[in-house]
């Protein structure tokens, strides 16, 4: 198995209870969208260029890390997905930032809510990567539904 497999391999484990599925298939995207918004939102330098803020940092250093992955189509997945929650976040403009507060910290409840019924911690409380995985079991449950595979492998993660 390669270092994504065995992330989702991994992260797949504490997510069984199909309650905690549900929840988090749609806490997990709206985690990161408030966030998102949340760092988008902050103030930066006077000095800094025009799309230069706070979230610019966290997507390069998540998109990073899914480079490393070396997956294309992961890789892809996750930038369109970044991408289209960016569009979003720019349509709201500048009236997002009380909303994403609001959506980070009710959608952090019901995940431990969901890891509660699951009677299972978080998996990243054990590794703080799966911070990002999740985003990446969540695009690939959307590519299953669209009939894309998102593997090369032949076992299905």
């Amino acid at each position: 198995m390669n270092k994504l497999e065995n992330y989702l391999s991994e992260y797949e484990q504490s997510h069984q209870n199909l309650a905690n599925i549900r929840i988090h298939k749609f806490c997990v995207p709206v985690i990161m969208f408030s966030l998102l918004g949340i760092l988008k939102a902050l103030p930066v330098p006077s000095t800094w260029p025009l799309w230069l803020d706070w979230s610019s940092f966290m997507i390069i250093f998540a998109l990073g890390f899914y480079a490393n992955l070396k997956n294309i189509k992961i890789f892809l997945a996750m930038l369109l997905f970044i991408i289209s929650q960016l569009i979003i976040l720019e349509l709201m403009r500048p009236h997002f930032f009380i909303l994403c507060f609001f959506l980070f910290i009710l959608a952090w409840i019901f995940q431990f809510i969901g890891h509660k019924l699951e009677g299972k911690k978080p998996a990243f409380l054990k590794d703080i990567f799966f911070l990002l995985i999740g985003p990446i079991w969540i695009v690939k449950f959307l590519a299953d539904a669209m009939g894309i595979k998102l593997f090369n492998s032949a076992k299905d993660i």
